[in-house]
């Protein structure tokens, strides 16, 4: 196996609402062509895809069901603590429930958490000794 991620794919509840969500309200890229069916957002090094929940946990052969932690975040990191605090409050704006406001961290950096509209955890972050390109 190669070591990289091509495409995180989310189960979404309601997939027009989400896509709503990361495009208009987070500022993501939608690939040109969405029809309701799926949404791909290209982003730098990987895609973001929305499926409706039902249909992904059917192509998995997984039950729908499921909820609280889920076992795993997605993490955007930015250049700046203020870039945190921003990205934090455009989410919450955009709909999101912020979980744990930003704050610094034990390991030297500045990070908060938000969940989605479907109640998927992304932390934004700033990492002095992470170099983000």
């Amino acid at each position: 196996m190669e070591p990289r991620i091509s495409i995180i794919t989310l189960g979404v509840q309601d997939l027009d609402r989400s896509v709503d969500f990361y495009r208009d309200g987070l500022g993501l890229p939608l690939q040109e062509g969405y029809e309701g069916q799926i949404a791909f957002f290209e982003l730098i090094g990987t895609w973001l895809a929305l499926y409706p929940r039902e249909s992904l946990s059917a192509d998995a052969n997984q039950s729908p069901s499921g909820d609280g932690f889920q076992g795993f975040t997605m993490a955007h990191n930015v250049g700046s603590r203020e870039d945190v605090d921003q990205l934090i409050s455009k989410a919450s704006s955009a709909g999101a429930q912020v979980v744990k406001e930003p704050q610094d961290t034990e390991w030297g950096g500045y990070s908060g958490y938000f969940k989605d509209p479907d109640g998927f955890l992304w932390e934004i972050a700033w990492n002095p000794y992470f170099k983000i390109e």
